[in-house]
């Protein structure tokens, strides 16, 4: 009842600096609940279903009947079992994801957090998980943005799943540049040696889920389930909000 009163008064307070006004398109209604996304925004959204690559979700059109995997997955040395995205990169979905990122539009996390929730909910409910792990920001770029946003909206989707977040399994002791304009074997050398298992943590055959908002060639998430793996992790499945394409 409080967490309920506390939302409604929050939604109260943005909707007074705010219009109920659509922050995509800056047209069409839409409110705080809803992330400030309207309908026809929303409508721009792809959902990633099948077929799609089996390690790494990379979508792809047509029927493939068969397993297989892409050609990125086959030239990397991938540590996590496999990734799975809950939409693409498209419509109004990067643009919410940078504002949130990089200019602190924490409005959109409810629409974020509810593509992530819708997808990745019903594919966890029977894997027998034990936790999710945020992707970790370096302490440096955690109080220049002031929040993870892998970590809010790994908060969501634990909500959901009920199960626990865990944000003190991995530290990143290297500032590393943004991975946005790199290319893949750029991406895979500068997060080389960027993660490490926080002193004291032991893990015991734990299956972790690590979260981040959007997958790209899987660089920094296979450094994460490396690192967790070599600590004694028995598997590590990576889910994002956004894939790449």
């Amino acid at each position: 009842m409080k967490c309920e009163l506390l939302r409604g008064i929050c939604n109260a307070a943005v909707a007074l600096v705010f219009p109920e006004l659509c922050q995509v398109c800056e047209q069409e209604r839409a409110g705080a609940a809803a992330g400030f996304v309207c309908n026809r925004c929303r409508a721009g959204v792809r959902f990633i279903g099948p077929p799609f690559c089996d390690r790494c979700g990379l979508p792809y059109p047509g029927d493939i009947t068969t397993d297989f995997e892409c050609a990125n997955c086959r030239d990397l040395k991938l540590h996590f079992r496999f990734a799975r995205s809950a939409v693409t990169t498209g419509g109004p979905v990067l643009e919410c994801i940078r504002r949130y990122k990089y200019q602190r539009a924490l409005w959109f996390e409810p629409f974020l957090g509810e593509l992530l929730v819708r997808q990745a909910d019903p594919e966890l409910a029977g894997g027998s998980w034990d936790c999710l792990v945020p992707v970790p920001l370096h302490a440096t770029r955690q109080r220049e943005r002031e929040f993870n946003q892998a970590e809010r909206l790994a908060r969501r989707l634990g909500a959901a799943t009920k199960l626990p977040v865990r944000t003190g399994l991995l530290e990143r002791v290297l500032p590393t540049f943004t991975q946005t304009k790199l290319t893949r074997e750029q991406r895979a050398e500068n997060v080389k040696g960027a993660f490490i298992i926080r002193k004291g943590v032991r893990l015991n055959r734990e299956r972790i889920v690590l979260i981040d908002d959007v997958f790209t060639t899987g660089a920094t998430t296979s450094a994460c389930a490396g690192i967790l793996r070599k600590a004694g992790a028995a598997d590590v499945c990576v889910w994002t909000v956004a894939r790449g394409l």
